[in-house]
């Protein structure tokens, strides 16, 4: 899928691109943080019909919405072309050495091979955390790996 973007001088950025049945979505990120999702008219694919003014909260519900199925079907997709390839989700407990501690601290990929692909956090996605990511008690951890990599790294999780 193409997405377009353009500069729009003085407001921000807009991003467009047209769906499989034809319809024209755009969303334009405006320089203080707004976001509009635009719906073009399905007749005239450069005619607006509909803008939603999107605060901070309702963009990141959406992108949520719209991006941990989309993480979770890319995975999947993943282990059907990579023969041995899972992934796990591991559950951060109250009484592991890492709860309340930077992600980088477990070393997880030097020590297993495995990664670390996203946290999941009071049901929101947080993909691809960096090293200096802090866990906490109930996250839970999605790790990719082989079956013996993502074993060492719920070994690892729970006991150091």
């Amino acid at each position: 899928m193409e997405i377009e973007q353009t500069a729009l001088p003085g407001i921000g950025l807009k991003h467009e691109f047209t769906t499989r049945s034809g319809r024209r979505l755009g969303v334009v990120s405006h320089r203080t943080g707004r976001r509009d999702l635009i719906i073009y008219d399905k007749d005239d694919p450069d005619q607006a019909c509909e803008a939603v003014k999107l605060n901070d909260e309702e963009a990141d519900a959406l992108v949520e919405l719209l991006g941990a199925p989309r993480i979770v079907q890319r995975l999947n997709d993943l282990h059907r072309q990579v023969e041995g390839l899972v992934s796990l989700q591991y559950p951060i407990l109250a009484d592991t050495p890492y709860a309340g501690r930077p992600m980088g601290h477990a070393r997880v990929r030097t020590r297993t091979g495995a990664s670390i692909v996203a946290i999941v956090r009071g049901g929101r996605v947080i993909a691809s955390p960096t090293p200096d990511f802090v866990m906490a008690a109930d996250d839970v951890v999605v790790v990719v790996g082989s079956p013996d990599s993502t074993a060492a790294v719920a070994e690892i999780l729970a006991n150091g």
